[in-house]
């Protein structure tokens, strides 16, 4: 699918945070808690993931921008308005795709994204409702009445909905839920086209290598706080691993005595041995470990390097609650 974009305007990269969060919390009827405290500041233009197990508070989060759930306490400015006093003029600023796909399945394609546009009091504007649905691939179905067709198709239409009335601000919760791996990708080029020009897309899923693969920063939510928000590829570097493997000429039944500084792991087959250690200045280590193996006439024949996913990233800051 060519990714083709409509002119929204370029924003500067100095101006104020397009999302501005000060200790929102939120407590429900029944007592539970499901955002604590939270400070949060979301960059005009980048891409934002926001990662956290289930019952994290992410949809809470998510929800109360968007001015669908009301906070218990604290303040949030969208593009400078505040969601609760300016509702009106932040909710303008906000298009959101959510998770389900929720619209009339008997209505077409082209009427329910121009419902859309006028439910945000916008004038009625066919060319930029067709300049839309060219660039997300739904000018060929414009006609065609939503329940006929397929999935990956109607999570297009919701995120074309949602752009119908040209938010600066758009909210993707589980975009490519279900939706096939080639299409993944085409929607990924769809929201990297996006961000250039000038739209701020915060993003959740589940999908872990889509983080990896489209967002500038990463926010982790866990119980209600968030514990970690960082420039992605910071982000690897400061926390991920490496790994590596050595290939052994010959089997060993036990790691040498002269080894035992270095944590190595041996293969149930004698054949390897692992080394993990972190991404920053462990060239000298690796350097050192060689030579302890050459000291302790151990030989090899191949080495092998692997990289911690983001995946594996997560885990373990959720596990141990960063």
């Amino acid at each position: 699918m060519q990714a083709r974009f409509w002119p929204f305007p370029l924003q500067s990269a100095t101006m104020q945070p397009i999302i501005a969060i000060s200790n929102l919390s939120k407590t429900y009827a029944s007592g539970f808690q499901a955002l604590k405290g939270i400070d949060l500041a979301i960059n005009t233009g980048e891409i934002f993931a926001l990662l956290g197990p289930n019952g994290a508070g992410k949809t809470t989060l998510i929800s109360i921008i968007c001015g669908i759930v009301s906070p218990s306490e604290g303040t949030i400015l969208a593009d400078g308005h505040d969601i609760t006093v300016e509702y009106r003029a932040a909710r303008s600023k906000i298009g959101l795709v959510p998770q389900e796909l929720t619209t009339d399945a008997f209505e077409t394609v082209w009427a329910t994204v121009s419902f859309s546009r006028g439910l945000f009091g916008k004038p009625a504007d066919p060319a930029h409702i067709e300049k839309i649905l060219r660039d997300l691939s739904l000018w060929d179905k414009r006609n065609s009445p939503i329940r006929t067709l397929s999935g990956g198709m109607k999570r297009r239409v919701m995120i074309a909905k949602a752009l119908s009335h040209e938010p600066q601000i758009l909210f993707l919760d589980e975009p490519t839920a279900g939706v096939d791996v080639e299409l993944r990708r085409d929607m990924w080029d769809v929201v990297r086209g996006l961000r250039d020009r000038g739209v701020t897309i915060i993003l959740t899923t589940h999908y872990i290598e889509e983080a990896e693969e489209m967002a500038d920063r990463i926010g982790v939510i866990d119980k209600g706080r968030i514990i970690l928000v960082e420039d992605k590829h910071e982000l690897m570097q400061k926390l991920g691993q490496k790994r590596l493997t050595v290939l052994l000429q010959q089997k060993l039944n036990h790691i040498p005595p002269e080894l035992a500084a270095y944590n190595l792991e041996l293969s149930a087959d004698g054949l390897e041995l692992v080394y993990t250690y972190d991404t920053q200045g462990e060239r000298t280590g690796i350097t050192d470990l060689l030579s302890a193996l050459r000291s302790a006439g151990v030989t090899f024949k191949d080495l092998q390097t692997t990289q911690s996913s983001l995946e594996e990233i997560f885990v373990n800051l959720v596990r141990n609650g960063a």
